[in-house]
């Protein structure tokens, strides 16, 4: 999907959060069956209501149950213009830690990127296992979707983690989104970005 629109600030990365900059490149990893691409297109759509310019998209086609899946997200306060995949991106977002053994999913992470995974270790134990550079963030997703809306399906915890890192979008741009989503389904996936949110540990 793509949207236009005009936001603030220019986004830069301050401390332990990014505050908006020109041009913010996210790549999702997951499975197909947690919602990788439906990830990347609800956070576009809250930019793009929020009167920003995004993309979403899928790296091939629609998600197969099981089998790796990437998604790319674009947020900007100027019209988009490149619509290719996300080699460099800004921000990295892991729904499925399994995948970290089986895909390089910082290839091309940006010096001053980040990586957000889906984890119960801490980011200092990912850090060490896997040799990253970068600061990593890192939620218990599986856990806090199992106990909100009953089965480990990640996307909308692992929202929640990003926007803890990121203030790319407000919370209340996506819950909007998840009503519209998921109707009567929404509390439940609400409440898994909250927690999320509050909950996703950074470390640099």
């Amino acid at each position: 999907m793509n949207g236009k629109s005009k936001f603030g600030q220019p986004l830069c990365a301050t401390g332990r959060y990014y505050i908006m900059a020109e041009l913010l490149e996210i790549r999702w990893h997951g499975r197909g069956g947690l919602g990788a691409v439906t990830s990347a297109e609800l956070v576009a759509r809250a930019a793009i209501n929020e009167g920003k310019y995004a993309q979403s998209f899928p790296s091939f086609g629609p998600e197969r149950r099981g089998a790796p899946v990437i998604a790319f997200l674009r947020i900007s306060d100027e019209f988009i213009r490149t619509r290719t995949a996300i080699d460099e991106p800004d921000i990295v977002t892991v729904l499925d830690p399994g995948l970290l053994r089986v895909v390089d999913a910082a290839s091309g992470l940006k010096t001053d990127g980040k990586i957000i995974i889906n984890s119960r270790k801490s980011p200092a134990e990912l850090k060490s296992e896997f040799g990253y550079k970068w600061p990593v963030a890192a939620v218990d997703a599986t856990k806090i979707a199992r106990e909100t809306i009953g089965m480990p399906i990640t996307n909308t915890a692992m929202i929640g983690a990003l926007l803890r890192v990121t203030e790319a979008v407000k919370l209340d741009s996506v819950v909007d989104q998840l009503h519209e989503r998921f109707g009567a389904r929404a509390a439940g996936n609400i409440e898994a970005m909250k927690r999320a949110y509050k909950e996703t540990v950074i470390e640099g």
